[in-house]
């Protein structure tokens, strides 16, 4: 049940969303939302078995003071591919934060592939985001988040403001993957090398629920972004594969993401990738 909606300023919103498995086909069987966020509706590009949705948010941008809350859970057999039509804008803040919690259920062997566009955060710009998966044992995931610090193609870069974020991903009770981030502008994090080493753009891709060979570790270590510059590493704990970019482009980011993926998901799960086709608007 959605909680309620506390009066503050800003936009309060959050949006429950439900997956079931019926008849051999998933289908939203719950959308409860208020606020500023609502769904489009069920899409199916590659058959019956995964539902494909793309979150809306139509203010366009995540100003201070907003609270943003995003709700999925899967019963059962159930897969879904949860999207974003477009990059997330983070606005210039005087000192509020803006909000955005993203929870997951999966239960049973169901299958979520979490795929939202990029954020861009506006210089001045004060953000939270918190990430909690709480997975069954037969439970699959993958997720990945994008972050261009500045709006590198107006010539802004992020020299004033705070990002806090936190993942928590747990199966069956038990902490799989967790990471906590609690960033100043001011700070020497965008020129250190445990930073962003004077890049402007970093990406996190999770897949977890899985023990990956190393032959097809192997494939998605040989497939590298275009740019030589940028710096790509794949580390592999028990459950979990992470991904990490830095880079220049959130474009390129998001197409090595996408690669591994689509090599992923075909050598795991045995289907191929269909990407939305909002990611080719």
């Amino acid at each position: 049940m959605l909680a309620p909606l506390n009066p503050q300023p800003g936009w309060q919103g959050d949006i429950e969303l439900c997956f079931t498995s019926r008849a051999d086909q998933t289908v939203l069987s719950r959308n409860r939302h208020r606020g500023p966020l609502q769904v489009q509706k069920a899409l199916y590009p590659e058959g019956r078995e995964t539902c494909h949705i793309a979150i809306l948010h139509p203010p366009g941008g995540v100003a201070a003071g907003d609270r943003l809350c995003i709700n999925a859970s899967l019963e059962d057999r159930s897969r879904a591919l949860l999207t974003t039509p477009g990059a997330t804008k983070w606005y210039r803040s005087e000192g509020d934060h803006a909000h955005q919690q993203v929870r997951v259920s999966l239960q049973g062997d169901a299958v979520l592939e979490w795929l939202p566009r990029e954020n861009i955060l506006f210089d001045g710009s004060n953000i939270a985001i918190e990430l909690d998966v709480d997975m069954s044992p037969n439970a699959k995931y993958f997720g990945w988040d994008l972050f261009s610090f500045g709006r590198r193609a107006s010539g802004e870069s992020w020299r004033r403001g705070n990002f806090r974020g936190r993942t928590s991903i747990r199966r069956a009770g038990h902490l799989l993957w967790s990471e906590i981030a609690n960033v100043d502008a001011q700070s020497e994090f965008a020129n250190s090398p445990v930073g962003l080493a004077g890049f402007t753009v970093c990406g996190t891709f999770v897949v977890a629920g899985f023990d990956i060979a190393a032959a097809l570790l192997g494939i998605c270590r040989d497939a590298r972004p275009a740019a030589a510059k940028s710096m790509t590493g794949i580390t592999q704990v028990p459950g979990v594969l992470i991904a990490r970019y830095l880079g220049d482009s959130t474009e390129e980011g998001f197409q090595w993401f996408t690669s591994l993926w689509a090599v992923l998901r075909q050598g795991l799960l045995g289907r191929v990738a269909c990407p939305p086709r909002l990611w080719a608007c």
